[in-house]
């Protein structure tokens, strides 16, 4: 790996701890050809998903947040009083207010954080490490915590079957902080764009559709998708924000140790694996196991990768996610 070709900051945002929690009950392929026109050859064949984990009455996303968190504090060595700033990336927040990111700093005892949630739908994880990364590197503070959290099967249509295959619930957190280290979020760039504002949404309960007027269609409260048209986009965008990490950090194909893209549907993973010539072993797929996890994905994943092995300390991990908005972009880092 050549040097960039600009300087980086002296001072970075390093990953101390991280963690993951995901729901115990599991909905298999076999689970969902009992409620709907589907099968597991079906779903498997289409998506890569094998299983799915699913909140029960009693876990929301504050609940998977906390645990997810409290797993990334302990591996960081550090307590939640020591904090300083907390999002939670999410499209299924605890309630419309307060945030979740509230609910978890008290869980925490992290009284001395500001805590706030981010909505950038499958981005949110990736848009809240590249925000702290800038005030970390700035100095503004030393010590943050980022959550991925979703309950999706809470706004999961379950009759609809091209959709209610597709998500699951979990969460992953992962601790930074600020470093005068090599290693650490080398770069982080981040996009939307408004062309997917019809394409992947759910449209109830906003200002637009309030719950003080009657819907139109009751089915305004769940999620939906034009898998067609969200997969074309999410291909082009996912390739060309790993092509522009690699550019600008003078990244050739054999330095990157692993690629950890949001876990959305396992044909677009290996398509963009594909064209953009990386090998089985540097491309990180778990969506068999969890679905597609929303804003969870990427720090399970992550999660999971650290845990077994694929990544170690020193190597360099591409982070790269599509979502509703569209939202898209990417994270350098080295772990």
């Amino acid at each position: 790996m050549s040097e960039r070709s600009h300087k980086g900051p002296t001072r970075r945002a390093v990953i101390s701890g991280y963690g993951a929690s995901v729901p115990e009950k599991i909905l298999t392929n076999d689970d969902l050809s009992k409620m709907v026109d589907t099968s597991d050859e079906w779903i498997t064949t289409r998506t890569g998903i094998k299983r799915r984990h699913i909140a029960s009455d009693e876990e929301t996303t504050a609940t998977l947040s906390t645990e997810a968190a409290k797993k990334a504090l302990e591996k960081a060595g550090i307590g939640g009083e020591e904090l300083e700033l907390i999002i939670v990336g999410t499209i299924t927040p605890e309630m419309v207010f307060p945030s979740t990111a509230c609910f978890v700093q008290k869980a925490l005892g992290a009284s001395d954080a500001w805590a706030f949630d981010l909505a950038a739908a499958c981005s949110g994880f990736l848009y809240g490490l590249g925000i702290a990364q800038q005030y970390i590197e700035s100095g503004t503070i030393n010590k943050a915590l980022i959550i991925g959290a979703e309950t999706l099967s809470k706004i999961t249509n379950w009759k609809e079957r091209t959709s209610c295959v597709l998500f699951g619930d979990g969460a992953g957190a992962v601790v930074l902080e600020g470093r005068e280290e090599s290693r650490g979020i080398l770069y982080s760039k981040m996009h939307s764009g408004s062309e997917g504002l019809e394409l992947l949404q759910c449209k109830a309960y906003g200002s637009r559709h309030p719950v003080s007027r009657p819907l139109e269609n009751p089915d305004m409260v769940y999620m939906w998708l034009n898998g067609r048209a969200v997969f074309q986009q999410a291909t082009r965008w996912i390739i060309e924000s790993v092509e522009e990490c690699m550019r600008e950090c003078k990244l050739e194909v054999d330095d990157v140790a692993l690629v950890i893209p949001h876990q959305m549907n396992s044909r677009i993973i290996l398509s963009v694996a594909k064209r953009m010539q990386f090998s089985d072993e540097q491309i990180f797929v778990n969506i068999a196991e969890y679905g597609n996890t929303s804003a969870a994905s990427i720090p399970i994943a992550f999660d999971e990768a650290m845990e077994s092995g694929r990544l170690k300390k020193g190597d360099i991990v591409i982070f790269v996610s599509f979502g509703a908005g569209f939202t898209w972009g990417a994270n350098v880092i080295k772990v």
